[in-house]
């Protein structure tokens, strides 16, 4: 297979990005709103990765895959269900177990690199 090269992502223009929505769980206001960039979509296990940005706001998180991101730019802190607020700021790579659940705080708008992995992956 190609590698597949998402250049400069930390310089993306905000207007390259696809599929705006609002988060679906917000907890107060502002609403956050969100884009992302699919970068690579496995046709064989799901495995999905690409940039995500999202605008200041407090929300649940909802992802039940796994994820791992770096952080490139913004801040935020995420609080899981069972610990304390964590403090997320650009440089920051962050791996969620499957069914994390907590509250994200967007304090500047962030942007990341992300790669969420599948449930089940098929044996190899």
């Amino acid at each position: 297979m190609t590698p597949v090269l998402l250049k400069d992502s930390i310089k993306l223009p905000t207007s390259a990005l696809d599929n705006v929505s609002p988060v679906s769980r917000p907890v107060g206001e502002p609403v956050s709103i969100m884009r992302n960039k699919v970068a690579f979509k496995s046709p064989v296990d799901a495995t999905t990765t690409g940039v995500w940005e999202c605008t200041p706001g407090r929300w649940r998180r909802q992802v039940a895959e796994a994820e791992f991101s770096t952080f490139l730019s913004g801040r935020c802190t995420f609080t899981p269900d069972s610990g304390d607020a964590i403090l997320i700021e650009p440089g920051d790579s962050i791996y969620f177990h499957p069914n994390t659940n907590g509250e994200w705080n967007v304090i500047e708008t962030v942007r990341k690199a992300y790669v969420i992995l599948p449930r089940n992956t098929p044996a190899a």
